[in-house]
């Protein structure tokens, strides 16, 4: 893993509910703070790398659980436009 994706995934993993709304509401990704505060559970803790597949796709599934599915197709779209 390269320097420039140890900090994207430090950045996620470390991801509190102010920073998920603030990245949500710029990239027009609906999401309650309720949802972030989950999320950022979801997240917090778990060192997730986000350009292994397998562990992105049970991260979206996890957001899919507790906000909605669209709205995880939207968090996934957005992890896609990272990793390029």
């Amino acid at each position: 893993m390269n320097l420039f994706q140890q900090i994207v995934n430090k950045k996620l993993n470390n991801a509190t509910p102010e920073d998920l709304l603030k990245l949500s509401s710029e990239h027009g990704i609906a999401l309650t703070p309720a949802q972030a505060q989950k999320c950022a559970a979801l997240i917090k803790g778990k060192n997730i790398n986000i350009y292994n597949p397998a562990e992105r796709v049970e991260l979206i599934k996890q957001i899919a659980k507790v906000t909605s599915p669209a709205t995880a197709q939207q968090v996934n779209a957005l992890l896609q436009k990272l990793l390029k």
